[in-house]
């Protein structure tokens, strides 16, 4: 094949792979093409910038081709664009941090069979965070975690460790209140939620969620998490406390879900304007995107966010300082959801009730 003929095959397939996310269905195969948007754009534009200076367009094809792929670059820009350091971001830089108003956690996907614990622990003293969030944590983690911790402070602390990848800690050395351990959708995925009190006295909420990606063998589709982001989402909503949500949401930031997660809970994302903060996949320096997550609500600034070193998992760490600002949330209040985006929260839970009432018809426990 031809080169000319290797960019027009190109073109043909960035259009459907740039139509696929619009399709209003949750199966897998169609869901996996939410991800890929950055290398998608690289490669559309590197087509672009090949077909249009290696080849004389002569006739309408190759102004097709052209066309085509200028449509696809753009579509696919826009949808990573919030996340360049040229977008505005909406979580603003700290004014004026206040040490008893602020909270630093650190997030971390360790991969159950991972072993290199001490790797874990050297990120944890390098950073040295109030508030620990461990994911995909089983009872040796949690008893390798504890041991190594000891010494550390980290004395309030949630466990529910599991053999399934969807265990769950958090260990702070902030006072935790009322902590609670839900399973919202399946009682084999844990969700957390508790109240966190600063140095300061003052109270904020965190939920902490890891939900099943729509890949199989988890999941056949993205039903259970767009659901269970959704349940969450409108608990932000209704919090009368700032709010934090972290966690792995196995979707990437510039999702439909994502960003239907966002306007339903009123939170802000303090990547945007400053940076992909890729946390997922450490084995690949190709296929990378952030996966790990943590929303805000408008009470915060920011004072830090990076991506913390390998430990060996198949995710970085993902570290985020934050000062509790409530004085300055006018200055970065979002977009109150529509209805139709409330509905369409509602319609994405009730879809996980008909999928799990068909599931026990059909005899799955």
């Amino acid at each position: 094949m031809s080169l000319k003929g290797f960019l027009q095959g190109f073109g043909i397939i960035a259009v459907v792979l740039s139509l696929f996310p619009f399709v209003a269905a949750d199966y897998w195969w169609l869901r996996m093409f939410d991800f890929p948007h950055i290398q998608l754009t690289i490669l559309t534009l590197v087509a672009l910038l090949v077909y249009f200076f290696k080849f004389d367009l002569h006739n309408w094809r190759d102004y097709a081709i052209v066309i085509v792929l200028s449509g696809c670059f753009l579509l696919q820009l826009t949808k990573i664009y919030p996340y360049t350091p040229f977008a505005g971001v909406q979580v603003k830089k700290n004014t004026a941090a206040v040490p008893g108003s602020s909270i630093s956690i650190l997030v971390t996907n360790v991969l159950q069979k991972n072993e290199q614990y001490d790797r874990v622990v050297k990120e944890i003293f390098r950073q040295d965070p109030d508030l620990l969030i461990f994911t995909e944590t089983n009872l040796i983690w949690q008893n390798e975690l504890r041991k190594r911790l000891k010494d550390f402070d980290y004395d309030y602390r949630m466990e529910m460790p599991l053999d399934n990848t969807y265990g769950m800690l958090i260990y702070s050395r902030l006072e935790l209140v009322n902590p609670q351990i839900e399973f919202l959708l399946e009682d084999s995925i844990p969700s957390m939620h508790t109240k966190v009190i600063l140095p300061s006295r003052e109270l904020i909420d965190l939920h902490v969620i890891h939900p099943t990606p729509p890949m199989p063998p988890h999941d056949a589709s993205s039903t259970d998490r767009d659901a269970q982001m959704m349940m969450v989402a409108k608990m932000a909503k209704q919090a009368q406390n700032p709010v934090i949500v972290a966690g792995d949401f196995n979707d990437v930031a510039w999702s439909e879900s994502t960003k239907l997660f966002q306007e339903v809970s009123g939170l802000l994302d303090p990547r945007i304007g400053r940076g992909f903060f890729n946390t997922y996949n450490a084995d690949s320096w190709l296929m990378r995107w952030p996966l790990d997550h943590l929303f805000v609500s408008d009470d915060f600034r920011l004072v830090k966010i990076e991506v913390g070193n390998d430990v060996e998992s198949d995710h970085f760490p993902f570290y985020v300082k934050l000062s509790l600002e409530p004085g300055e949330k006018g200055a970065q209040t979002p977009k109150p959801a529509s209805q139709e985006e409330m509905q369409e929260a509602e319609k994405q839970i009730e879809k996980e009730d008909e999928k799990d009432k068909k599931e026990k018809a059909a005899g799955k426990e």
